[in-house]
């Protein structure tokens, strides 16, 4: 009887679940839709409570293995160092972190490779709470600003970096312009970002649209770009040295999702820390999750990396031509 009264109660919950899943989308409208709802993740502190301080999947190894969920999303970030051979670069290299979240990520740059690391994010409560959470002496700071249109001068940063920030940008190209015009020459981008599977080569077919559908709207995302599709748009910039490599780290990051919701169920405090309100909003999210897992493992989304070379040969920007034009 206990068995059918627990089986009865997960299904119940299950239902609960898709309700409030199906009724409260997030949909894209604008830049401000992405950064009320990070405010809002933010201020509540449930993801930071079971995601830690990294916003973003955690890298299992390859082939992938069992591993401790934040430890995993610390080795993402030691993983994407080493791939984007920013190892080898020497301390108070400078950074830009796009998309920062609260930081997690820009620390581990500043306190373990001594790099100078400026994080920015549309969403100024995660900046508040980045900020809360770097000890003095910390080389990293943290400011709100727009990824498609940065604050930075052309040429400003030895390393430009961005974790999973690329589904919320309306404008790819606009997106992959701008940390390569804020990269000095010489300088290194290095993205890691969530991708659909190129359409142009296989369109999504009947149940790879709905799913995608749900994908965007429930975590205000306007479109995913495919991995090759973003690595043309950077390499359109005109100011890539050489190639763009890429590389797919869907089987190294699959676990996460999994791992995301396992995570609500063997920490049951998060319950009594956040109540029953805070209960409902963690729920809401298993749908997308389950639909995120469906989608990286059944070859709808894959898990794309980029890396790009700024050439030393860089074409004048426009405000630079015209401020020459101007003094002449």
């Amino acid at each position: 009887m206990y068995l059918y009264y627990t089986l009865g109660f997960i299904v119940l919950v299950v239902a609960l679940g898709i309700v409030i899943y199906l009724i409260t989308p997030r949909s894209y409208e604008s830049s401000d839709t992405v950064a009320n709802s990070y405010d809002d993740w933010t201020s509540d502190g449930i993801l930071e409570f079971y995601w830690g301080e990294h916003i973003h999947l955690g890298h299992y190894g390859s082939p992938p293995r069992r591993k401790d969920f934040l430890q995993a999303k610390a080795d993402f970030v030691h993983e994407m160092v080493k791939w984007g051979g920013l190892d080898k670069l020497p301390r108070g290299t400078t950074v830009l972190d796009v998309g920062c979240g609260i930081g997690g990520s820009s620390r581990i740059l500043a306190k373990e490779y001594e790099f100078e690391v400026t994080g920015v994010t549309i969403s100024p409560k995660q900046v508040q709470r980045a900020t809360e959470l770097t000890s003095q002496g910390v080389t990293a700071k943290f400011q709100v600003d727009d990824a498609l249109a940065l604050s930075f001068p052309d040429n400003s940063f030895d390393v430009v970096w961005s974790i999973e920030a690329g589904p919320h940008m309306p404008d790819k190209a606009k997106y992959g312009s701008e940390m390569m015009r804020v990269l000095k020459p010489g300088g290194i981008l290095v993205v890691a970002d969530w991708n659909q599977r190129d359409d142009r080569q296989k369109p999504l077919n009947y149940w790879e649209k709905p799913v995608m559908r749900q994908l965007l709207d429930q975590w205000s995302h306007p479109a995913f770009s495919s991995i090759e599709g973003f690595s043309e748009q950077i390499a359109e910039t005109g100011l890539v040295e050489g190639e763009v490599a890429t590389a797919d780290w869907t089987p190294e990051t699959l676990p996460s999702w999994l791992e995301s919701i396992w995570q609500g169920i063997v920490r049951p405090q998060g319950l009594i820390k956040f109540g029953f309100s805070g209960f409902i909003k963690s729920l809401r999210e298993v749908p997308t999750m389950l639909l995120m897992r469906l989608g990286f493992g059944a070859g709808l989304c894959r898990f794309g990396m980029f890396r790009a070379v700024k050439s030393n040969s860089v074409p004048l920007s426009t405000e630079t031509a015209t401020t020459e034009v101007a003094n002449a």
